[in-house]
């Protein structure tokens, strides 16, 4: 559009210099043609900064639009060594009598904090820390950001996995796929338990959605990242580890595994399981 009127605005200015020319030449009246030739020019003129206005006032916009898009995008991640504790969805209590209260505030205040603690102090030292560091530093800070890391991410999955108001069978397409991959929801449920019951220790129980194979399945993990089965995306977990359950649940760990299952929030995992889905990956 600017383009356009300027090639128009060009024009028009040629030819009122050039009518004005012949005008002299001949001398005879043309001002009526002259006025309307640049009442003309004038309106192309006002509509070009008008152009020219618009589209300075769209680049402004653009430039706004972006720069809001980016402090989102900071807000919305987090930086090397600024990770925290999530907001807890229930209160220390709201869990009894399956996970009392005192287990709770310890889990979350402390267990919790010190991998979020571990995890920031890993990446500050591989991240931002710009001394040379030798391998063994490498090393080290690499299974720091994995213990740590794991921990952090694990335990914020495990809290929104639960639900004072949970329990009973999943629904929708999560029900269907548990049907598909292992028969039925009782067989699913019999061989987590299982699966949980196995842990020696330390140690997570979790079903994850494979968008390679795409089907489900069930892992155990030792601490928090050995055992692990990569490409995958953890869907249920189940802390193993005796601080989760060993204050009110001593050594019957497979009581602390049965009562779980009356406060798993299925629909947290449905929405994870939703959201896994749309991970389309080749199968192989």
């Amino acid at each position: 559009m600017i383009l356009d009127n300027h090639e128009y605005l060009k024009a028009l200015m040629e030819w009122s210099t050039k009518m004005q020319e012949y005008a002299a030449s001949r001398q005879e009246d043309w001002s009526a043609d002259l006025s309307e030739l640049q009442h003309n020019l004038k309106q192309v003129s006002a509509s070009e900064s008008i152009a020219q206005e618009a589209v300075l006032q769209l680049r402004q916009d653009a430039e706004r639009v972006a720069a809001r898009a980016e402090q989102s995008a900071r807000q919305n991640s987090v930086r090397w060594g600024q990770h925290r504790l999530p907001p807890l969805p229930y209160r220390f209590d709201a869990l009894e009598p399956y996970i009392n209260r005192e287990i709770m505030e310890l889990h979350y205040t402390k267990h919790h904090r010190s991998y979020v603690d571990g995890l920031n102090k890993a990446e500050e030292m591989l991240y931002l820390n710009r001394e040379d560091k030798t391998s063994s530093d490498y090393k080290h800070y690499l299974r720091e950001q994995s213990f740590h890391g794991s921990g952090h991410f694990l335990h914020t999955i495990f809290w929104y996995n639960m639900s004072p108001n949970g329990g009973g069978e999943p629904t929708g397409q999560l029900a269907q796929q548990i049907r598909r991959d292992f028969g039925s929801f009782s067989r699913f449920k019999d061989m987590f338990s299982k699966a949980a019951d196995s842990v020696e220790g330390v140690g997570w129980v979790i079903l994850v959605w494979e968008p390679r194979s795409h089907h489900l399945a069930i892992q155990t993990l030792e601490k928090h990242q050995f055992f692990s089965l990569l490409d995958t995306i953890p869907l249920l977990v189940l802390d193993m580890w005796e601080h989760a359950y060993y204050l009110q649940y001593k050594t019957e760990k497979k009581k602390y595994i049965d009562n779980w299952w009356n406060i798993v929030n299925w629909a947290n995992v449905t929405q994870r399981f939703q959201t896994a889905k749309q991970v389309n990956w080749a199968p192989f």
